[in-house]
């Protein structure tokens, strides 16, 4: 199987990395995606590249649903599974599809198929997978590089949003680039007016703009891959924004991106490099706590525990 893309068109070509764009795959027919196989890597996965989590407050005014780290350890890679469908339980096999090589393979047939529609050099992607229970929510936020959902089994709704200040403003953009846990976006109920809803069937992948706004929510146990990959534009702004956060920081106010014209942009992009390598740049606390364990014998598979510190 050379290319894992199906019935992609010269328009699928043309609207990639502009505008929402959804097409077919053939990742299931891989066999690597069945609970055999997710059990199997599961085994092997190293625990420092694997997140187990659930969902907050629901009702939380500004960061609804934001994710909560569990501990996993000493529980059957089995009962996780089982863990995800039956309560809230999300998984997160970070670099699956790198650190492995039957899934390196896969993914070099995925991002080698668009290289070649494209006519787009190779991408260095990363690639995760995902399990997650029937009532997972991920949370509005967005994604510092190019973003790839490549949905596998089950069926979830993808709602995307406006790149316009209102809905990613530059201070909440900042925060992010400093931290490599965050990447919410602070929301309002009000959003859901301007959502376009995208409902993703097995075998269906989705792509959208740089930093497009956005939030999931599962209606079935899914298995999707989600990929990411750098570019000059991403690599730029983020470097861009970590210059803007470390001028705010210290001086309170600065000129927006948006609002800066293409040279002051790159201006800042230089800068906030070298701010970057020489630890200059403002930093955010990135600390993991972990408020829960995995319990086959609690309701949802979830205890809470005081939280501390994750050193695994």
């Amino acid at each position: 199987m050379s290319s894992m893309l199906k019935d992609w068109s010269a328009d699928h070509s043309a609207k990639f990395q502009k505008e929402v764009l959804t097409f077919k795959h053939r990742l299931k027919e891989t066999g690597l995606f069945t609970d055999e196989a997710l059990a199997r890597l599961l085994e092997k996965h190293p625990h420092d590249y694997l997140d187990v989590c659930s969902m907050g407050d629901p009702e939380h005014p500004v960061f609804p649903n934001k994710f909560r780290t569990g501990d996993f350890r000493n529980v059957p890679v089995e009962v996780l599974i089982d863990a995800a469908k039956a309560g809230a339980i999300w998984i997160n096999v970070r670099q699956a599809m790198n650190l492995h090589p039957e899934y390196k393979e896969v993914l070099d047939q995925m991002y080698g198929g668009i290289a070649e529609k494209t006519g787009a050099k190779a991408y260095n992607a990363k690639g995760g997978i995902l399990i997650s229970s029937p009532i997972a929510k991920v949370p509005y936020h967005f994604d510092k590089t190019e973003t790839i959902l490549w949905h596998v089994r089950g069926k979830k709704r993808m709602y995307i949003y406006p790149q316009t200040k209102k809905f990613i403003p530059d201070e909440a953009y900042e925060r992010t680039v400093l931290c490599d846990l965050e990447d919410d976006l602070p929301y309002k109920k009000e959003f859901e007016e301007h959502a376009k809803a995208f409902d993703l069937e097995e075998g269906q992948a989705i792509s959208w703009p740089l930093n497009s706004p956005h939030r999931v929510d599962n209606t079935a146990f899914c298995i999707s891959v989600t990929t990411e990959y750098s570019t000059r534009e991403s690599g730029m702004k983020n470097a861009a924004m970590i210059a803007n956060a470390t001028l705010r920081e210290k001086f309170g106010k600065v000129e927006d991106y948006r609002d800066s014209n293409p040279l002051k942009r790159q201006a800042k992009a230089y800068f906030g490099r070298v701010l970057n390598k020489t630890g200059l740049a403002a930093k955010k606390d990135s600390i993991d706590m972990v408020s829960f364990v995995v319990d086959p014998k609690s309701p949802n598979y979830i205890v809470d525990v005081e939280p501390f510190v994750r050193t695994f």
